[in-house]
């Protein structure tokens, strides 16, 4: 099924405004976990949108634009290391999806989350599995998630070239487990994680 008729099933059911939900960032060793909420015009139909990790970079950086550009509305949320670390990895997933839903501009009728649900948010919402897969409004959350937090990385590279962020983007590679061990934790590790 075309991911945008997988969105259509939901609008013909009476849902009319969807927000497609997604995060970038519950695997990596440092950094936030940045999620974002997308709302697509129902007629829109982008070409290329669909999971953000079987798209490279220079792609997504094209996407972003162009979901930027069309959405209704969208909005990013995350949560840091510290709070990664103070909830637990799948709270603060669920804590930046919050912030950026609050966010939204236009209030849906429909959340379409990427596998998980959010019993604090009062909406009727669907946890789709593999939803970046499924539905062209997640693929378009995950996209946007996934370059808002890499935008971030690049930053705190400059911050702490020593890791080398601008590479691995904060996920357990073997120069980031070396650089760790090198030169220790900096301030924006998850201490709570298995670092090495």
């Amino acid at each position: 099924m075309d991911l945008y008729e997988f969105d259509s099933l939901y609008r013909n059911g009476g849902c009319s405004v969807i927000a497609g939900i997604d995060e970038a960032g519950r695997g990596p060793l440092a950094g936030p976990v940045v999620a974002a909420a997308v709302i697509l015009p129902a007629d829109l139909r982008l070409q290329g949108i669909r999971d953000s990790k079987k798209i490279r970079p220079r792609e997504r950086d094209y996407l972003y634009d162009l979901i930027s550009e069309n959405a209704l509305s969208l909005a990013v949320g995350s949560s840091t290391a510290e709070e990664i670390d103070s909830l637990n990895i799948l709270e603060a997933s669920k804590l930046a999806m919050c912030r950026a839903l609050n966010s939204l501009s236009i209030l849906p009728d429909l959340l379409l989350i990427d596998a998980l649900k959010l019993p604090q948010i009062e909406r009727k919402q669907e946890a789709i599995i593999k939803g970046d897969s499924k539905s062209a409004s997640i693929a378009a959350a995950s996209i946007i998630a996934k370059v808002t937090r890499d935008r971030i990385m690049m930053e705190f590279h400059r911050q702490y070239p020593q890791y080398g962020f601008d590479r691995h983007k904060g996920y357990p590679t073997k120069a980031h487990r070396a650089s760790i061990m090198r030169f220790g934790l900096s301030p924006i590790h998850r201490k709570t994680f298995r670092l090495l």
